[in-house]
């Protein structure tokens, strides 16, 4: 029988990689899974759109990046930031994430809602799942 394997939660893994990131090169936007009230001028918003378990041990799911900005030419430099670093994920904290591929590059989409400037892209990332307990 084989075993049952269990997959980190993608969004939760990816937030969490690219806000240290963002840190570490000193560009102070907060990336957050959820848009908070009130949203504040720059985030990133990371959200699970679906994808698919490539095999036994190994989910791909489908990322959206929502990336807000006071401008237009802000939203897209910081759209191509985070992706590059996203980019950069194969390896971080123990090889949980070891590919990612393009399934849409950055694209000016301003907020229907606010009219906001917002850029958005989106990834597909190999994760690697751990065995359960029998």
């Amino acid at each position: 029988m084989m075993g049952a394997f269990a997959f980190p939660d993608a969004p939760t893994v990816v937030r969490a990689y690219l806000q240290a990131a963002l840190d570490v090169r000193g560009v102070s936007v907060p990336v957050r899974t959820r848009v908070p009230n009130p949203r504040p001028d720059r985030l990133i918003r990371v959200e699970r759109l679906g994808g698919t378990r490539l095999d036994r041990i190994t989910d791909r799911p489908r990322l959206s990046f929502e990336v807000w900005a006071p401008s237009q030419d802000e939203a897209a430099d910081l759209a191509e930031l985070a992706r590059a670093l996203v980019h950069a994920i194969p390896g971080w904290r123990g090889a949980v994430a070891y590919d990612v591929v393009d399934v849409g590059g950055p694209t000016n989409s301003p907020d229907p809602a606010s009219g906001s400037e917002r850029a958005t892209f989106a990834v597909e990332v190999s994760l690697r799942g751990r065995p359960l307990a029998p």
